[in-house]
Order: structure tokens, then C-alpha cells, then sequence
């Protein structure tokens, strides 16, 4: 395969940048580190038709990949269809992190400033960090690595601990999935009576706001928007700000979905944010970038949390190269808009309304409403195993993990390839007509467990 020829070139910005720490240091005007990198050649392998959705951590197939691609721009990596990409023959998992990224955040990489953020120096990145900021109706905002990082970073930033507690929902990824944490507080959860989300009457029930010595008063409520593609309705939210206020607790959000509950049409992205101290922002699941997440908050906030950052081996040296397609991804998957109705995930949402029209007008029951881009089928019900699940996807061609099926945007450009393979799993399933008991109860595993 063709690999790309890379030559540096220095740019206006750039070198206006190294001219400035040059004369600080009385040194000449000249520096590796503004360069940049361009491409100079592509090239697109062709790929085998095998299509991806499912449930672990995040999303399934890049159907792109099934039709006969434009010219890509390549780098050390292989092209997978319009713009897609995959470092191997393996196109895919399953969940909204295996979408991958387009041609145009790769032109964005490729033209990215290289300057070093430890120093907060660098455009692309301080550029994102504001964008983002702004969308959300907040004061400043902190690239991380991942949503776990900007999560556990939040907390750090808002406790003053010890002895405190952070109360959440029993199923939120901040207690579930991120090895423990490093808060140093007593994280207390909470079932929601529901079995949708939390109100604020089962927080009044889980709350700790005794300062006896005896007990750990709840300094932290954090909440996920969305949870199991469900969303938080805003006027909810609203109401557990309100009393949060109230007693001096301060409030974060998990919003590493919460694109998705606003393009859905539940709020306005500063609607959501500006009811929190720190809300979470992922960019590598539904949107598609690479790599990274941002943590948006007040300044005060964000100083502190870029200080745990660089504690924790968070500060990166030449981020642009994550933050250029970062931005790309915001612009072109969620849209300029705080509304998010001039993006891509709308697209996705419709075609998860189709699954799940397939699904119950065969006489199946869901887990969840579907109200973002996630299908929670009750295989229970349908007398379906995970494992028979599975099993007759691949005969259609599709890679299923466990009773979740999310319709991430590039699924949605190829609903006409990936509907119809589901609609023939779907008539296996109640044509088998099962049991009604399944080898293991679905939707209850790690969604990051790896199969042996």
C-alpha cells in the first residue's frame, strides 16, 4: 500500500508563535516545532462487505466500508470507504466508539498546529477547548484523553475531600467502568424508582446533608446524560440543580452522550450545561473523532482540573493532531448549532426508530425506550440467547454483541444495506420460536468485557 510523503512546511501562525518564544529567549527565529505536516499522495484499498453493530462500549459497523470508496487521503493506516478509516482488515466492534474517522478530519490533522499544550500553547487545541466551551454555554473547557479522565478530573476539581460522597445512579459509568476512580471519596449510588433516570425525589431519599462527624455528607451529585440511550429530561435536571444549589452541592455531568439528547430535541446544549459545575463532553463515540473528550466549567474549576490533569500524565505535547479532527467532528457530526439539528446524529436516531419498529411489529418487547440511537431488545422475552443472537447476525453479515444495537451516523448513511440484514436476523429469532429462557440473563455484562 501506498504510504503518504510527508514534508514539513511552516505556517504564518506557527511561525508568528516560535518568533515570540524565540525573542523571549534572545534566540534566532527558528523552530522545528511549527511545522506541519501535508500529504502528498493517497490511495484506497478495496474491502470485504462485513457490516457491525452492536453492544459492547460503544458502536458496530462502519458500513461505509461495503461501497466502492472515493480517494482518501492516506497516512499510515489503511482507507476504509467515504473517508473512513482502519489500521487493519478488522472493520469493526460493536458501539458508537468504532465509528471512525472521515477524510476531512484527517485533512484537518494533517494541517494542525503542533505547539506544546502543557504550555497551553497550541492553537488547535486552545481553539477546540473555547469552540466546545461556547457551545455549551460555559466559561472554559479542558481537552482529555478520554471521558473516564475528564470524569475523574471533574471530581478531583470539585471535592475537597476527604470525608465526602458523590452520589450517582447505580448503572452510571463513573462508579461502573473507570477501575475504581481516583476521587478519594465514598461514591454512594442510587437506584432511580423510575428505572429511567434519576429524580430528584430519589435523591432527596440517598442524600447525606448531616455534617456529623459520624457520616459522609454528599458533596458531589453526578448524573449521565444520556444513560442506556435514555435522556434525562431537562426540566428533571432542572429540579435537582435547583436543590443542589440549595445545600451547597456542586453538580457534574457525564454527558459523554449528551449530543445525542440534544439533537433528539430535549434541550439546547447550554440548556443542559449551564446547570452543572463540569459536564464531560466525548468526542470518539457518537461523533467519530479518534481520540479525546472535554471537560467544560468555570475557569477557577478548569485550572484546577488541568493541574490533576499534568498530576495524573494527562498533559500532552502536540494535542493538535487529536484536537484538529476533534473539531471537525464537533462541526460536522453535532453541528455548529447548540441545537445540534444541523449535524449528522439526527440521522442516526431515525434509523434506530426503524430497528425498533422491525423489532416490535415481529411482537417484540424492548429494555429501554428508544429515544436516542441505542435498540435495547428484550432477547429474554423472545426467547432468543445472546450467544443464537449473535450467531445469526453473522450469518447476515453483521457482528452483534448482547441485546444492544446502536445506530451510530455512519450505520445511518447505510441503513438501506443494514436494515434489511436485521430485519432477516429479527424473522430467525420468532420464526426459532425459543424457550422463552435464555442461557444468561442479556444487558447486565461488563460492556467492556472481552470474549474469551
Amino acid at each position: 500500500m501506498a504510504r503518504t510523503k510527508l514534508k514539513a512546511r511552516s505556517t504564518p501562525r506557527g511561525k508568528a508563535a516560535d518568533a515570540a518564544v524565540a525573542a523571549a529567549a534572545g534566540a534566532p527565529s527558528t523552530s522545528p516545532a511549527a511545522a506541519r505536516w501535508s500529504s502528498t499522495e493517497s490511495s484506497a484499498p478495496s474491502w470485504p462487505a462485513t457490516s457491525w453493530i452492536g453492544h459492547k462500549g460503544a458502536a458496530s459497523t462502519d458500513l461505509r466500508s461495503e461501497f466502492p470508496p472515493p480517494p482518501p487521503l492516506v497516512a499510515r493506516g489503511q482507507a476504509v470507504g467515504n473517508g473512513a478509516w482502519r489500521s487493519s482488515t478488522d472493520i469493526g466492534t460493536v458501539g458508537d466508539t468504532m465509528t471512525t474517522p472521515t477524510a476531512a478530519m484527517l485533512e484537518a490533522i494533517v494541517t494542525c498546529t503542533l505547539r506544546d499544550d502543557v504550555f497551553e500553547e497550541d492553537d488547535s487545541t486552545s481553539s477546540l477547548e473555547r469552540h466546545v466551551a461556547e457551545l455549551a454555554g460555559m466559561e472554559a473547557g479542558l481537552f482529555v484523553l478520554s471521558g473516564t479522565m475528564g470524569n475523574q478530573l471533574a471530581m478531583r476539581s470539585l471535592l475537597t475531600q476527604p470525608p465526602y460522597s458523590v452520589l450517582c445512579d447505580h448503572r452510571s459509568h463513573i462508579v461502573q467502568y473507570e477501575a475504581g476512580g481516583l476521587t478519594g471519596a465514598h461514591v454512594k449510588t442510587v437506584v432511580p424508582g423510575n428505572a429511567r433516570y434519576l429524580t430528584l425525589e430519589d435523591i432527596e431519599k440517598s442524600v447525606v446533608l448531616s455534617d456529623d462527624v459520624h457520616a459522609c455528607p454528599t458533596r458531589v451529585i453526578s448524573l449521565e446524560n444520556t444513560l442506556n440511550g435514555v435522556i434525562m429530561p431537562l426540566a428533571e435536571a432542572r429540579r435537582i440543580a435547583a436543590f443542589a444549589r440549595a445545600h451547597g452541592i456542586r453538580l457534574h455531568c457525564d454527558g459523554a452522550r449528551l449530543w445525542e439528547a440534544v439533537a433528539s430535541g430535549a434541550g439546547a446544549l447550554p440548556d443542559f450545561c449551564r446547570l452543572f459545575d463540569t459536564v464531560s463532553l466525548c468526542f470518539s463515540k457518537g461523533l467519530g473523532a479518534p481520540v479525546g473528550s472535554v471537560l467544560v466549567g468555570s475557569a477557577p474549576t478548569l485550572r484546577h482540573a488541568r493541574w490533576v490533569r499534568k498530576s495524573i500524565g494527562g498533559g500532552l505535547r502536540q494535542p493538535g493532531l487529536l484536537t484538529a479532527a476533534a473539531r471537525v467532528a464537533v462541526d460536522q457530526t453535532f453541528g455548529t448549532s447548540p441545537d445540534g439539528q444541523q449535524g449528522l446524529l439526527r440521522l442516526s436516531h431515525d434509523v434506530a426508530k426503524k430497528v425498533e419498529a422491525l423489532w416490535t411489529d415481529r411482537g417484540g418487547t424492548l429494555v429501554h425506550p428508544v429515544e436516542t440511537n441505542m435498540c435495547w431488545l428484550d432477547l429474554d422475552a423472545a426467547g432468543c440467547s445472546a450467544q443464537r443472537f449473535e450467531e445469526l447476525g453473522r450469518e447476515q453479515g453483521l457482528t452483534i454483541a448482547g441485546n444492544r444495537l446502536v445506530t451510530h451516523y455512519q450505520i445511518a448513511q447505510n441503513a438501506d444495506d443494514v436494515l434489511p440484514r436485521l430485519q432477516n436476523v429479527f424473522e430467525k429469532v420468532f420464526a426459532e420460536g425459543g424457550s422463552g429462557k435464555t442461557e444468561h440473563e442479556v444487558g447486565v455484562k461488563s460492556m467492556y468485557q472481552t470474549k474469551k
